[in-house]
């Protein structure tokens, strides 16, 4: 597939009511494939991809093409010649989505081609799960593709040809892995196949495919079961720059015994085994990549930074040459084991001998990368590496700047980790699992609405997540293998979502989006309902009680459990309000204040603070920052307790790291693993006087409650501890501290905190109607910058003493002593 050309989404008016033209199309089903019977389900096919093609002559091409498609599972959109979009963006099956576009500026006049790849993955990835089969649709590839050409409709129908590759193949997934690994033999590949001059006359016509009903089978046009009335995207498309590497490496001819049939990131790892890359000579593109009986080279990759995207390698190589390809997100090291710190991901090209390129279709993140040449002769040459970055777009024109470089840093590296970790939703990291986990979103949407013009993710970010298991909570990661599984959750993941549904009524403050989630955030607190005690708190949760990769504790009655729940029925009950439903607002209300009563229990009156359990009836004496910082964010601790508890949170003389499972190498740690799935927790810590600091993810409700007590500026000194992920050329937040990925999405808080509490600009009321700006600058002498709104931009300017406010609405501004003073939208010189 040639590079991607710049495409103008199709307007929304486009096309109108759920209805389609388009017939499904596919392949020919294998036989028996359907269910014949209420309840029956069909057995999804295998991973495979199939080809679409159709031509069509135009004698003048329309000023607009507007077309719309879908596939199932996903699919790449090919006219003559030229990539113009993927998709569709992950949602639960019966949720199906589809995609826009306008083909003017990529059709000509004369003879034209538009080819479609779609992948069928088979069995859940961490990203797509299947649907339900229901007649010829759920099990395998299927297309459905309308595009109207003035009066007339080009639509997907038993014209097309179809073609069903045996080209690629696809190892299985084995434990937390959910990115699929893709195995290319190109020998199998026919030539151009996405191009206007590729003669496709011996394929086989495509089949209809209809779903079924009582009765007998029936529509083949959507709106169809399995898929429900198809839905627009709703979100940006991704795209980004190309993508070479800073490096490059090539060993000498290595000695190489690996068995063909294994996976191609084994093979490449068995290569390396005790070989130090970074001994290899540097070289530039093209180079020579000779192998043959029993040897091999190793090209070895640095982009420099983490990138996310799609692999393109072009080659020269005789026919049956293979590339095994790993990608890493840290440098290789000679004497490493494996581990589930070093993501399995990959890929391998087989080469034709001639027309040799690979171009990935799965997305991959890495910052890394080794190619392994085997299986060839002296002729090899990889000629170009490139990555198409296909990240969401970072639009508008927010910005901050301050006179510290290494606070700016972050500022910028919270909106590149984020960046890398959003596509179709908000994931936890595009290196291992690209999972869209229903907790970890929210503090992806937090950098979005403070520094996004476009807030779709963020708005897309809790409908996604708005899919509750039969008992109300929600997955612990939607759209995928997890949700596809119906096993255990993450409860307290669910009151992060419920703290994202907040975060859009404070933003954006649209009634109906509002009153659809509603019924969902009060089942999840519902659901707590069986495990509240006789004193109020929530105790004995069963399911995995997470909260924060930090050693916190969570059994018997749990204060952290406790507190997220009721501030999630202190959020329910404003919404609640806003939706006009004062009822339930009571009733959440009535729920928060009995358990304030028995949260007394947790206090600790010598130490300032709040334990976080109690055991058989007593307390116990570990104490965590997250605590705390719950106690406060959730109003369960009164007011006059906040600086004490501040102090004791914050002190660095008593902060510890420690995690359950993470390593002091930088990895997992398998005995820790272990033994925490086993429920053995050992304190190696002085528990009676340290406090556990929050890992990076759980940190953004710690400074929420610094800044609720009134100490944002101090936000500026405790989010320097970020800067240890800035080092070595990596640009991006790692997941927690010492351990875990590069580029970790959930540890971006102090992006949003430099504009929320250090500018200080947050919504007054809902809907951003009227701006809040008290600035904190802490340390910082200077801070300037620009807030995206639903009405504009705040722009705010702090030097010393001088502050200058520009707003689209009116603004309350607070000063350094406390005082609010009411201001009209427009330009404002004050004194802080």
């Amino acid at each position: 597939m040639s590079t991607s050309a710049v495409i103008v989404s199709s307007p929304a008016s486009a096309f109108s009511g759920i209805g389609w033209h388009a017939h499904w199309i596919g392949a020919e089903p294998a036989p028996g494939a359907a269910p014949d019977s209420l309840g029956a389900m069909g057995k999804p096919a295998p991973f495979h991809r199939t080809i679409f093609r159709t031509a069509l002559v135009l004698d003048d091409v329309p000023a607009t093409v507007p077309a719309r498609l879908t596939a199932d599972s996903r699919y790449a959109l090919v006219v003559n010649g030229v990539e113009v979009g993927r998709g569709p963006a992950r949602s639960q099956p019966r949720k199906q989505k589809y995609d826009e576009y306008d083909l003017a500026p990529v059709l000509r006049e004369g003879a034209n081609t538009i080819a479609v790849l779609v992948s069928y993955y088979g069995h859940p990835t961490a990203f797509w799960q299947p649907a339900i089969a229901n007649g010829g649709l759920g099990q395998d590839a299927v297309l459905a593709f309308e595009a109207r050409l003035g009066d007339d409709w080009l639509i997907s129908d038993a014209d097309w040809r179809v073609h069903r590759s045996t080209a690629w193949t696809s190892p299985d997934l084995e434990g937390l892995e959910g990115v699929p690994v893709e195995l290319v033999d190109a020998r199998e590949l026919p030539v151009g196949w996405d191009s206007p001059d590729f003669d496709d006359s011996a394929w086989p016509s495509a089949h209809l495919r209809p779903a079924a009903h009582i009765g007998g089978f029936g529509r083949t046009q959507p709106p169809t079961d399995p898929y429900g009335a198809l839905l627009p995207r709703g979100t940006a498309t991704v795209g980004g720059p190309r993508v070479t590497p800073a490096e490059v490496r090539v060993s000498d001819q290595v000695t190489f015994a690996g068995a063909p049939g294994e996976h191609p990131v084994t093979r490449v790892r068995a290569a390396l085994d005790g070989h130090a890359v970074l001994t290899d000579p540097l070289v530039s593109l093209p180079v020579p990549a000779p192998s043959g009986r029993g040897t091999a080279t190793i090209v070895s990759l640095d982009f420099g930074r983490v990138v996310v995207g799609t692999v393109h390698i072009t080659l020269q190589a005789a026919a049956g040459t293979t590339l095994d390809i790993l990608y890493r997100e840290r440098p290789h090291s000679a004497d490493e084991s494996p581990s589930f710190s070093i993501p399995r991901t990959g890929a391998r090209y087989i080469a034709r001998g001639h027309d040799d390129r690979f171009d990935a279709v799965e997305i991959n993140g890495m910052r890394y990368a080794h190619l392994l040449i085997s299986g060839g002769d002296d002729s090899t040459v990889i000629d170009s590496v490139e990555v198409q970055e296909r990240l969401y777009p970072h639009t508008g024109e927010a910005f901050f700047r301050s006179d510290d470089a290494e606070i700016d840093a972050l500022y910028r590296a919270g909106i590149r980790t984020v960046q890398c970790n959003a596509q179709d939703a908000f994931t936890d990291c595009p290196t291992r699992e690209q999972r869209a986990w229903v907790g970890d979103g929210v503090v992806h949407q937090l950098v979005h609405l403070t520094t996004n013009a476009d807030w779709r993710l963020a708005r897309a970010y809790t409908a996604l997540g708005n899919s509750p298991r039969y008992d109300g909570i929600l997955p612990m990661s939607v759209v995928g293998e997890i949700e596809s599984s119906g096993g255990y959750t993450i409860p307290d993941w669910s009151m992060h979502w419920v703290h994202g549904v907040h975060n859009l009524y404070r933003y954006l403050g649209d009634l109906d989006e509002i009153r659809a989630l509603l019924p969902t955030v009060e089942g999840i607190l519902r659901w707590y309902l069986p495990y509240v005690d006789e004193r109020g708190t929530i105790a004995d949760v069963p399911e995995w009680n997470l909260v924060d990769w930090s050693s916190v504790f969570v059994t018997g009655r749990s204060s952290l459990l406790t507190a997220l729940w009721v501030r999630g029925l202190n959020e329910f009950a404003e919404l609640s309000r806003f939706a006009g439903n004062s009822g339930a607002a009571e009733w959440a209300e009535g729920l928060a204040a009995v358990a304030a009563v028995g949260f007394e229990d947790f206090w600790d009156e010598r130490r300032g603070t709040y334990i976080d359990h109690i055991a058989g009836g007593e307390a116990q004496a570990p104490a965590s920052q997250a605590a705390g910082a719950t106690a406060i964010v959730s109003g369960l601790a009164p007011r006059s307790r906040w600086d004490r508890i501040l102090d004791a949170i914050t002190d660095p003389s008593t902060l510890v790291v420690r995690s359950w499972i993470g390593g002091a190498d930088g990895s997992y740690d398998e005995q820790k693993i272990s033994d925490q799935m086993r429920g053995i927790q050992r304190i190696d810590w002085d528990a009676d006087r340290e406090v556990v600091i929050a890992e990076p993810f759980y940190s953004y409700v710690v400074h929420d409650a610094v800044a609720l007590g009134g100490r944002a500026g101090d936000l500026v000194t405790l989010m320097r501890r970020w800067s240890q992920f800035l080092v070595d050329g990596y640009d991006t937040f790692g997941e927690c501290w010492g351990w875990g990925t590069p580029v970790h999405g959930w540890s971006s808080a102090p992006t949003r905190d430099l504009v929320a509490y250090v500018l200080g600009v947050t919504p007054a009321e809902p809907g951003f109607t009227s701006a809040r700006v008290a600035p904190a600058l802490g340390t910082l002498g200077r801070a300037e910058g620009a807030v995206p709104t639903p009405h504009g931009y705040v722009h705010v300017t702090v030097d010393g003493e001088a502050v200058s406010v520009e707003s689209p609405v009116p603004v309350v501004f607070v000063h350094a002593d406390g005082r609010e003073e009411s201001l009209p939208e427009g330009s404002h010189e004050l004194g802080l």
